[in-house]
């Protein structure tokens, strides 16, 4: 099976190229694709990824590597959600996952993911921060803010998800095509988790351990507690509405 690795970007020039190059080198026996979008860059994070595919990506590909890379660029800043929809219509893998741009997530963590569903177990694999992996401590309310969106959404959708906000989703490519997205920003993570839990088709997911090198504000954080609220109200209303 092919492997799409879908990776937002927005002013992320100090840390894309390190990212780039661990997804790269992450499951060396897939076939991967990494599907770069960046959501109207100003910090020169689309010059820079102009002036690689310019190159060939020889910075990232080696000469026996089985990656392909394709770069989109949004015309503006619409949002996470947004440019993640951009970036599952471009991607032809059978499998996809999700990668932030900004280190806080390891491509090596894939491999328990990637096992799951390449050995026909799961359709859906979630990443969990909370199952004793390295966690760096940082702000309790996103803790809390985390846990009270995740108890919500397992009450209305009667699942178990320790970790609904997590960036690591990895998922067979008929469970995005089963599902119609529409949110643009970081209330993707609830419409995504909502429509494919409660999908007819009876998604077989799992959850598995990840480390979390998270970052502060100071060092390029960016959602905030708007986003928590917003998606506290989102869950009542994909939940209503599927």
């Amino acid at each position: 099976m092919k492997l799409s690795i879908i990776v937002p970007v927005y002013n992320e020039i100090r840390t894309v190229g390190a990212v780039l190059q661990a997804v790269a080198d992450a499951l060396p026996q897939v076939e991967k694709e990494i599907v770069l979008v960046d959501d109207g860059s100003t910090d020169g994070t689309r010059e820079w990824l102009a002036a690689e595919k310019a190159d060939g990506w020889k910075s990232l590909l080696k000469e026996t590597s089985l990656v392909t890379v394709v770069v989109v660029l949004q015309p503006k800043n619409r949002g996470k959600g947004a440019a993640l929809r951009e970036g599952f219509y471009r991607a032809s893998g059978d499998v996809m996952v999700i990668q932030d741009a900004d280190l806080e997530y390891d491509p090596q963590d894939w491999g328990e993911m990637w096992r799951l569903i390449d050995q026909g177990r799961a359709d859906v694999v979630y990443g969990s921060r909370f199952y004793g992996k390295p966690h760096r401590v940082l702000y309790f309310y996103h803790l809390l803010g985390n846990k009270t969106i995740s108890a919500l959404l397992n009450l209305v959708c009667n699942t178990t998800l320790s970790d609904v906000e997590v960036c690591y989703k990895m998922f067979r490519r008929e469970v995005w095509k089963d599902m119609a997205l529409t949110c643009d920003g970081f209330g993707f993570e609830v419409e995504f988790t909502v429509k494919m839990a409660r999908s007819p088709r009876r998604w077989r997911l799992y959850e598995v351990g990840i480390a979390y090198y998270g970052r502060t504000y100071e060092e390029g954080k960016k959602i905030s507690w708007k986003d928590g609220i917003r998606a506290l109200w989102l869950i009542i209303w994909f939940a209503i509405r599927n």
